[in-house]
């Protein structure tokens, strides 16, 4: 069993995590959120994200962050030193769905690669539709004024 902590920018992690919830509600126990604060520092996220991680002794620990280089990743890459941790960074929904979407019980690496994978194949640029030209017809033809087929 994986625990999935969203470490980002307060009120991000949390927002996050609801989303999460919304989508897999019987992964609720599985994602775990921490919000930092504006002014932490790195070893303050290191220090809040190891007592969360204490609370799941016997799991593996799967750790998005929002922006790579950011405080929140720079902290979280502190915990890097624990074999039982891996880091992604760059979270989304598309990652945090694809990642819980089978379950968290599968090998950590696994679930790296899933993570990553969602992330990236959930952006894309989206376009709008060109408009259809249709030739609007002469209301002579329908004397009560209504121009619905």
């Amino acid at each position: 069993m994986t625990t999935v902590l969203i470490i980002a920018h307060a009120p991000l992690a949390s927002a996050l995590k609801a989303v999460a919830q919304h989508a897999y509600p019987d992964a609720a126990d599985d994602v775990q959120a921490l919000d930092v604060p504006q002014d932490s520092s790195e070893q303050q996220v290191e220090a809040a994200a190891r007592l969360q991680i204490a609370r799941f002794p016997n799991q593996d620990t799967l750790v998005l962050t929002d922006v790579f280089g950011a405080t929140p990743c720079r902290g979280a890459s502190l915990l890097l030193g624990d074999p039982r941790v891996r880091v992604v960074a760059g979270v989304n929904v598309p990652m945090i769905w694809r990642t819980l979407c089978y379950g968290t019980r599968e090998p950590l690496d696994d679930l790296v690669t899933r993570a990553t994978a969602g992330a990236t194949q959930g952006v894309m640029s989206v376009t709008a539709s060109p408009p259809q030209n249709q030739a609007q017809r002469a209301a002579a033809h329908d004397p009560t004024g209504r121009h619905d087929q």
